[in-house]
């Protein structure tokens, strides 16, 4: 799908159709019969209901996990908001490529198919403190790059980025999206400093006062504050949820950029669980807004999809239970 405007695609983000009660329903049942006190695998349980309402199927599989890395340049980088240049963003994109980075140990670990997407990383989006990050069409093509990017017959789907200076993006649009001020949602990214925290805040402060006239609307917030990796994993989280794919969401920029999809339609991320908490400052604060308990708390703040890939191992470990467990009645074990 290829979005040509903002309001087809605010349309293609509302009324979204609900998962297959009639599966989470079986494989909950499935889960009282098998042999162990009811609801002792606590949220593997959940987890194996919630992979078969959004599979469509009381027995759900995994036969094939995608992974897409989604990279990013960002004008804001000319404030001083990162500890890395900007020309990072490029040379991580060649590490993925050349399987040397973390999020490709991950994958290969859990069993995961990993892909990335550059989206024009030599030409960075606005400095969001001076103009609009994207114009609409900018922002829509990245949207609809992101959502041609999901396989059909993926049975799961978890979504990173690359981008030095997205962290400041995302606070940016989380800001925008839940209130509060730029340094409740600010955090240390690559690893600023004090003085690189308070630029960060302070940039933030600036586009949220610039772009006041966008913000009640949380498509035109993305383009205005965000950057085209993160518009990209909102079109890929977008076409999981058509296609009835679950997915894994990873840190704190992930998250911001999924976030519209909620502020869209109250059920837009229904399909989605939070794969860990991330130690940036504001993604325990973004997931509590967002009702969303993440799986994993390991003190991750790389990105790349990396916390996802980590948490695909929970999501196959209550699906072996699920599945490779006996009942009582086939195990002969005697029920309370």
């Amino acid at each position: 799908m290829s979005f040509k405007s903002l309001d087809e695609l605010r349309s293609a983000g509302s009324g979204l159709q609900p998962g297959d009660d009639s599966a989470a329903a079986a494989a909950l049942a499935r889960q009282d019969t098998l042999t162990k006190p009811a609801g002792s695998l606590g949220r593997l349980e959940d987890i194996a209901a919630w992979l078969a309402r959004w599979q469509g199927r009381a027995m759900p599989r995994l036969d094939k996990v995608q992974v897409v890395v989604f990279a990013g340049s960002h004008g804001v980088t000319a404030q001083g908001v990162s500890a890395f240049p900007a020309e990072v963003t490029h040379q991580m994109v060649a590490n993925f490529s050349a399987g040397g980075a973390a999020i490709n140990q991950l994958s290969r670990a859990a069993g995961a198919e990993l892909s990335v997407v550059p989206l024009q990383v030599e030409r960075p989006t606005g400095d969001f403190t001076q103009q609009a990050a994207m114009d609409e069409a900018d922002f829509l093509a990245a949207v609809s790059a992101g959502y041609a990017s999901v396989d059909e017959d993926a049975d799961l789907a978890c979504f990173g980025e690359m981008g030095i200076g997205n962290t400041t993006t995302a606070a940016a649009l989380a800001a925008a999206l839940f209130g509060g001020e730029a340094a409740q949602w600010v955090g240390r990214g690559t690893g600023v400093d004090d003085a690189g925290l308070k630029r960060k805040a302070d940039a933030i402060a600036r586009g949220l006062a610039l772009h006041a006239g966008a913000l009640d609307d949380p498509l035109r917030a993305a383009a205005a504050l965000g950057g085209r990796e993160l518009a990209a994993i909102m079109g890929a989280t977008l076409a999981a949820r058509h296609k009835n794919i679950p997915v894994l969401l990873d840190g704190f920029v992930c998250t911001a950029a999924a976030a519209p999809l909620q502020k869209l339609d109250p059920t837009g991320l229904a399909h989605a669980l939070a794969g860990h908490v991330s130690a940036e400052a504001g993604h325990r604060r973004l997931l509590d807004a967002m009702g969303l308990p993440p799986l994993l708390d390991l003190g991750m703040r790389l990105g790349e999809g990396s916390g996802a890939a980590v948490a695909i191992s929970i999501v196959r470990a209550a699906l072996a239970c699920h599945s490779g467990m006996a009942s009582f009645a086939e195990a002969g074990v005697s029920e309370r």
